[in-house]
Order: structure tokens, then sequence, then C-alpha cells
């Protein structure tokens, strides 16, 4: 019983294969991170003698780093602008920003598909507390429930963020009751 056990469990793991890796801090790449403050240049190069792109003025807003030189990254933004940032500026607390395709807004659920409770617009920075299959856990003002991933930019699509290691074993259980129920009442 227990080799069944620990056989569903490995078959249900989801591996992570990065694209990369990198070479400055051997974490994954890509990945995303966020702004630490509220203003942050994008520069040409990675060097402070670089011209810079563009200013943020957003703190928490998300970046993905698509690259690493030393201190510096190469990161893109929600809107593809790709430019280089010194790591400083960096931070490793995730958050997300709204964007859904047809500008609507975007419907936070209680739980995942059930129970809405409020909408959150376009280019809304959110905190993601969690994230699993095709929902994230957000914190916005008021508000903290689920949203579909495919309105969150800075999450990816197959990427489980912050989930306890035994997740999957619940998951697996309700996998396993669902079929169960359906068979009993056949």
């Amino acid at each position: 019983m227990n080799f069944i056990l620990v056989f569903l469990f490995i078959l249900t793991l989801k591996p992570v294969v990065a694209e990369t890796i990198g070479q400055s801090t051997g974490y994954d790449l890509p990945r995303f991170v966020s702004l630490k403050s509220n203003l942050s240049n994008l520069r040409k190069g990675p060097d402070t003698d670089f011209p810079i792109i563009l200013t943020y003025e957003t703190i928490n807003l998300p970046i993905e780093i698509v690259f690493e030189y030393d201190v510096w990254r190469k990161v893109k933004d929600v809107d593809n602008n790709e430019g280089w940032m010194h790591e400083s500026l960096l931070k490793g607390n995730r958050y997300g920003v709204i964007k859904t395709s047809h500008n609507e807004p975007a419907q936070i659920y209680k739980i995942p598909k059930e129970f809405l409770i409020g909408e959150i617009g376009n280019r809304n920075i959110v905190k993601l507390d969690k994230c699993i299959n095709q929902w994230c856990h957000i914190t916005f003002k008021k508000y903290k429930g689920w949203v579909n991933k495919i309105n969150i930019w800075g999450v990816y699509k197959k990427e489980d963020l912050n989930i306890p290691f035994y997740q999957t074993l619940i998951n697996l259980y309700w996998k396993i009751s669902k079929k169960i129920s359906k068979i009993s009442f056949i």
C-alpha cells in the first residue's frame, strides 16, 4: 500500500524545468521579481554609463528577468519594454499586473470559479499570495480572493507559487474522491 501511495505521489509531481540558470545568482531564468522602489531606471546596457530608456514610477511592478550579467539583470516588463536594471532595484516578492484580453475587469472569487466577490480593472498591481493550476490567490486593497491566471501578467501559465509540499497529496485526494463519487452514483 505504501508503495502505491509513493508511486502516485511521484506521478503527480510537476517537473519544473528552467530554460537556463542565471550566471550570477544560480536562480532559474526567466523568472519574475518586482521593483523595490517607485523610481527605477531601465537602461540600454548593463552599466550606469548606458542611457536610461525609461524610469518606472511604480513600486511592486512585476518584472521578468531574462538574463544576468554580474550585478545587472536584463529584464522585460508587461509592455515588452526590455533593458537592464541593477539588482539593487529588484526584490523577490511576487506581484502581478491585471491584464485581460478585452480590457474588461478581472473577476475575483472567494474560491476558484465560485462566489464572485469583486472585480479588478486592467493595469492594477496585485500581490500574488499563491498560485496553483489556473488560479492565483491575490491581495488587492480590501480584496483577498482568486483570479484566473490568464488575467495576470507576472506568473507563468504552469507555475505553482507558494504552495505547501503536501498540496500535491491534497489535490490527489480530491481527484480520487471525485472519481469515486461519480462511480458510486452511476
